[in-house]
């Protein structure tokens, strides 16, 4: 059983050093996956291409289609200028003595509208910069300042929120995006606080040591005073419609669950509609609201459209196939021997579905360097049994559904997240320089999720 549990082990190891250094997940994790295989004793080609890529391509297709047009909604906002409009605003609005604030806020405003990590990124960036540079606040700031509006409570925790990380655990449970919501809002809520409490207390250690925005630093993006946006209540409109019509197709009164019946879904085998009616929600909000960001800017949008939905495309094959990957990873290593031995002692560090799930989503997320990456591995893996443990506890799968997609935006933020090496390359600077502050933000957010599936159990 050592040489098994050793076999996952390595092999785990491995994909994260090589995710590390950059290599492509799509490569190395059929490589590392058929290595573990090969060390334990089964069967090589069945693993592959009945395991390995059977799970892989219904990865692919429950959650292609909200990749896509995730991609193609940030990239067509960003094009029509209106990421950038929000952004703006809410800088010149709050001012520099509100610097962190605001962008922050720009950035929580545009993820939760549905705009992808990376485009939040790139149209905040400027913003950001003119207004620390008004500030004198030390560059190095503002990658902790983007992942704290970006990549936190935003993006797991507020009910309803359009990021996939919210979308994966509805079709384990049969929820929806709007699951558990007051214990969302206050997770978000606490991670909000404590983030910006931990760099406030940052900017004033630089601003006692006399540091101040910095010389001679690369990828400064040009000056803003010439370029002109949309209004901005035209530019959030987009945002608007996706947010209202994922409710209304969610649990208002359009809802998907009602749109067929029973007897017709059984003929395209989905048992249960729970199962699929938050992604069908959220693709025909997502569809709305590109069509009317298509409407903003048309004629500019309309110029570029072409290379920018080519764009889009190329940068939703990538993402989904990269964690399709580790899902057909993940599917493997349960079939291995040596993996009931670790799945036992995931599940004996607490006997309590809520905390032993906030632990294995977190270490995965860790592992992977991917929030969707882990959640989909732990949830693949081991959520029909976190799913049976509540029922019998009497715990809603909402909880489970909140409690999950939290974990995976804590320990995901590890130096070798691709989203962590994409938003240092943006805002030109290194590890070194910058990454304290987001690590600081990962610490907040796994802590925060821990404590709060802890208070759970008690009650």
């Amino acid at each position: 059983m050592f040489i098994e549990v050793v076999a996952i082990v390595l092999s785990l190891g491995l994909l994260m050093f090589f995710a590390y250094r950059g290599y492509p997940v799509i490569v190395f994790a059929p490589i590392f996956t058929l290595l573990a295989v090969l060390i334990s004793g089964i069967a090589l080609m069945p693993s592959y291409t009945e395991v390995y890529m059977v799970n892989a391509a219904n990865y692919v297709k429950n959650f292609f289609p909200i990749f896509l047009l995730g991609a193609v909604f940030g990239k067509v906002m960003e094009l029509n200028g209106a990421a950038s409009s929000i952004a703006q605003s809410l800088v010149k609005a709050l001012g520099s003595k509100r610097a962190m604030l605001s962008v922050v806020l720009a950035c929580g405003i545009l993820t939760y509208g549905g705009v992808s990590l990376f485009v939040v990124a790139f149209a905040v960036y400027p913003f950001a910069v003119s207004i620390f540079r008004e500030a004198n606040i030390p560059k190095r700031l503002i990658p902790g300042t983007i992942a704290l509006g970006a990549f936190t409570f935003t993006m797991d925790a507020l009910p309803g929120t359009p990021q996939i990380q919210n979308i994966i655990p509805t079709t384990y449970f049969g929820t929806d995006s709007y699951a558990a919501p007051i214990l969302g809002i206050i997770g978000g809520l606490i991670v909000f606080g404590l983030g910006l409490f931990w760099l406030e207390r940052r900017r004033k250690q630089a601003e006692a040591a006399g540091e101040g925005y910095g010389l001679g630093h690369k990828n400064e993006p040009e000056g803003l005073d010439n370029q002109k946006y949309p209004n901005l209540w035209v530019s959030i409109i987009p945002l608007v419609l996706v947010l209202v019509f994922n409710y209304l197709l969610s649990r208002g009164f359009l809802t998907v669950n009602n749109w067929y019946s029973a007897e017709l879904l059984k003929t395209f085998n989905i048992a249960n509609v729970k199962t699929v009616s938050s992604s069908w929600a959220l693709i025909v909000a997502l569809l709305i609201g590109i069509l009317s960001a298509i409407c903003i800017n048309a004629r500019v949008v309309q110029s570029k459209l072409a290379v920018g939905l080519t764009a889009a495309a190329m940068g939703a094959l990538l993402a989904i196939f990269n964690t399709a990957s580790e899902v057909g990873f993940g599917n493997v290593v349960k079939t291995l021997p040596g993996f009931k031995a670790i799945q036992g002692w995931i599940l004996g560090l607490s006997s309590h579905p809520l905390i032993s799930e906030a632990i294995s989503v977190n270490v995965l997320a860790g592992v992977t360097g991917s929030a969707s990456g882990g959640l989909s591995i732990a949830l693949e893996v081991m959520g029909k049994q976190y799913l049976e443990a509540a029922n019998n506890a009497g715990i809603s799968p909402e909880l489970l559904h909140r409690i999950a997609s939290m974990a995976s935006g804590g320990m995901d933020t590890l130096p070798h997240n691709g989203a962590v090496i994409t938003l240092l390359a943006i805002t030109g600077l290194t590890h070194r320089q910058s990454y304290k502050d987001i690590f600081a933000i990962t610490v907040i957010k796994t802590v925060t999720v821990l404590v709060l599936a802890i208070i759970l159990s008690i009650f």
